[in-house]
């Protein structure tokens, strides 16, 4: 197995490297960013381009995205961009990486469907090529030829890829599992791998997610077995909540809420906007006459209501989390009504999620969720399918991706109890350049990568620096002093005025910060006239000063702005 331990430095003399280059610029040791660069000689392929979801440290950051920097010089090269579906973490750094690389796109119906809506919300809609591709069909993109190949996953229209190269076949699987029992009977194309495995594959990369899970993952028709028992149960409003993507969890709610006499609703901008695009395209069936408008609700039979919203994760200002908490203008729950949270517990998400249940049983409603109750299932495949895949392709190595790095290594372990030599299992995280040339597999170089912060409608001008700041502000607040002098004297004429945001209470703590006023003008006495020219100087001896008497008699580090004005 090659690992991290073992990584080359970053070298700059990639072109000399000959035969096909693998570089992950995300996903590889975190769950999201998905985006891979495939390159040979002249040609560069993409697949995928994700985003993630700020951790709770990343403070006020909106969104994360992958690092192009080493795109961005050969951008000439890139002959497409192939998405395996349509979920955030595959498609959603489009909008931001577009407008400096502008290859055509290429992915099935319902993925490119959701990729023209969110241009749409930037305004690229006219400027990108998109190229629907159905399974089973291939492309040609420069000296690549890539087949996609049918997936099952929590998304319609989940594709992997078969990437023909000079050196050999590569297999992307994209997200999978393994589900018999499809709601659209659109199982993953198992005789497809199968067929490339016995041709001769050269490396699969393969869905780490569920790495841990031992067996199989549960068939989707699960939920809907869940929805069937709940629903006749309810005699109140039923509440859904579901990630806006899961067309087919959206679908077996509607098939349920048909068969119990109950009229559809949506709430969330997202899930019109997925509804929208799902039915025009084939992918959602919705009886005529069972859609209904949130401005109907008031007078709507309770017994006859099933409302399909997003805010499953309590994300702050949701319909669901206003509902939640009675602040919602058009909604109000009461006694017997229902909410299900049809979504996973995403990592990081588990307190607001908690809090959300919490408001939710305060308001009277019976609440069901995936701990208490079959209401979600997981849309990648556990170990049995892992091993299954594995055993059909027959790779002759080996690269785990979608994971954290102890996902990576579980998979890596797993590939060699079905006979993949550890030699040749790839261990890679974002950077290495995983190089293939005459049929030999390594580790050969590493390039400089890292995450993109998007706040607001800045990309990229907060970085660690910024991020560390705002920690440092929102554990131990900021403390402004502000002094003036004049000019030609160098004499204090106004101040120090002591200015505090979350360091402490001022009402209660005015003796203290007299304390600290008088330390300033103190201190400014004891500095020579020379320095007291020197702005600089003078502003970082306060910091200095104050630094050391906050630490020293109430260990609190603020951050410190001395603010000098001229007089």
């Amino acid at each position: 197995m090659t690992d991290i331990i073992d990584q080359p430095e970053v070298d700059t003399g990639l072109s000399e490297l000959p035969g096909l280059k693998i570089i992950p610029l995300g996903g590889l040791g975190e769950i999201g960013l998905n985006m891979a660069v495939f390159e040979y000689g002249d040609d560069i392929i993409i697949v995928d381009c994700g985003l993630m979801f700020p951790e709770p440290s990343m403070l006020g950051i909106d969104l994360v995205i992958p690092d192009i920097s080493y795109l961005r010089e050969r951008a000439h090269k890139v002959r497409g961009i192939l998405l395996t579906h349509g979920h955030e973490d595959h498609i959603g750094a489009l909008p931001f990486v577009l407008p400096e690389i502008n290859p055509p796109i290429f992915g099935s119906p319902l993925t490119l469907g959701l990729v023209a809506q969110k241009l749409s919300e930037y305004d690229l809609d006219d400027k990108i090529e998109l190229v629907p591709v159905k399974p089973r069909k291939s492309v040609t993109l420069g000296c690549f030829e890539v087949e996609f190949i049918r997936v099952a996953h929590s998304i319609v229209d989940g594709c992997g890829l078969a990437i023909r190269t000079p050196e050999g076949v590569v297999i992307h699987t994209g997200d999978f599992k393994l589900d018999q029992t499809p709601v659209d009977g659109e199982v993953t194309d198992l005789p497809t791998f199968a067929r490339y495995g016995a041709e001769g594959v050269l490396a699969l990369m393969s869905d780490s997610t569920n790495v841990e899970k031992e067996g199989y993952t549960l068939s989707e028709k699960e939920v809907g077995d869940a929805f069937a028992e709940i629903f006749p149960r309810c005699e109140g409003r039923i509440i859904v909540a579901a990630f806006s993507s899961n067309i087919h969890r959206v679908q077996q709610i509607v098939d349920v809420a048909v068969t119990n006499g109950r009229r559809i609703l949506l709430n969330g901008r997202s899930m019109l906007a997925n509804v929208a695009i799902a039915r025009q395209l084939g992918y959602l069936r919705i009886p005529d006459g069972t859609l209904t408008d949130l401005k109907e609700l008031p007078w709507l039979p309770k017994e006859q209501v099933c409302m399909i919203t997003t805010g499953s994760q309590g994300e702050p200002m949701s319909a669901l989390l206003r509902i939640a908490m009675d602040d919602h203008k058009q909604i109000k729950l009461e006694q017997g009504d229902t909410v299900i949270l049809s979504s996973k517990f995403i990592p990081g998400n588990e307190k607001a999620i908690s809090d959300l249940i919490n408001h939710l049983y305060r308001r009277g409603a019976e609440v069901y969720y995936e701990k208490v109750s079959e209401v979600h299932v997981s849309g990648h495949a556990s170990q049995e399918e892992l091993k299954l895949l594995l055993n059909l392709v027959r790779p002759q190595f080996f690269i785990p991706v979608h994971g954290e790095y102890r996902h990576l290594v579980k998979h890596t372990q797993l590939a060699r109890k079905v006979g993949i030599p550890e030699e040749n299992c790839i261990l890679a995280v974002n950077g290495n350049v995983i190089n293939f040339s005459s049929q030999q597999g390594r580790i050969a170089a590493n390039i400089e990568t890292g995450r993109v912060f998007v706040d607001g409608k800045g990309i990229g001008d907060v970085g660690n620096v910024v991020i560390k700041d705002r920690r440092h502000l929102s554990q131990d607040g900021m403390v402004v002093v502000i002094i003036a002098i004049n000019q030609s004297t160098g004499a204090i004429i106004y101040g120090p005025d002591i200015v505090t945001r979350g360091f402490v209470f001022v009402d209660e703590s005015q003796e203290y910060l007299d304390e600290v006023k008088k330390l300033v003008l103190d201190t400014l006495a004891a500095v020579a006239p020379e320095v007291m020219a020197d702005w600089g100087e003078v502003k970082e001896e306060v910091r200095r000063v104050l630094r050391r008497f906050f630490n020293k008699t109430i260990e609190r580090r603020p951050v410190i702005l001395p603010v000098i004005m001229e007089i």
